[in-house]
């Protein structure tokens, strides 16, 4: 027992004190001292060591599984983000079909009200025209008319005697009289 004190207090077999180094010799190493060390190490390490494993593998397992059911939400998501844009494109599309068809009869539809409204306006012209040359027509009539009473009165006037005149009244009532008789 001596021997094995006098190891550890002696530094007497240790070449050099001052330096450190590895000794591979392994007779000189002790190597009962590291058998020791070593499974103390592995008897009580093991259980730390091995808890320490399994929580980081039960923290592994549980952030992939949350991974996975986050990828599956996120897929989900995706989807029925995909899917409302389909319908979305389906809905500008066919309101961009529909907007351009409305626009279209619009168009047609206003074409259509201003070629009938030109052409009532053209009507209206020319009955107005129609109107104006007609009351043109019996203006000049009425005057062309006035002008020859007045010429024949005053011929009639100016060649007209009294016995002449009388004359001329009983022939009129003569022929408004037969006149009345062939109506009745």
């Amino acid at each position: 027992m001596k021997n094995v004190t006098d190891s550890f207090v002696s530094l007497r077999h240790w070449p050099s004190a001052g330096s450190f180094g590895l000794n591979t010799d392994i007779l000189a190493t002790n190597p009962i001292n590291l058998s020791v060390v070593i499974g103390v190490l592995i008897f009580f390490g093991k259980g730390v060591l091995s808890d320490l494993l399994d929580n980081r593998k039960q923290r592994i397992l549980n952030t992939i599984r949350n991974s996975e059911e986050l990828r599956g939400g996120a897929i989900e998501q995706l989807e029925k983000a995909r899917a409302r844009l389909r319908k979305a494109e389906m809905e500008a599309d066919q309101f961009r079909v529909n907007g351009y068809s409305e626009i279209e009869r619009e168009k047609l539809n206003l074409i259509n009200s201003t070629y009938k409204t030109l052409e009532q306006l053209d009507n209206y012209k020319n009955e107005t025209i129609q109107f104006e040359q007609q009351r043109a027509i019996n203006q000049v009539r009425q005057r062309v008319f006035q002008q020859a009473l007045q010429g024949a009165l005053g011929t009639l006037n100016s060649s007209l005697n009294n016995e002449l005149h009388l004359r001329m009244i009983s022939a009129n009532i003569g022929m408004l009289g037969a006149m009345k008789e062939i109506t009745d």
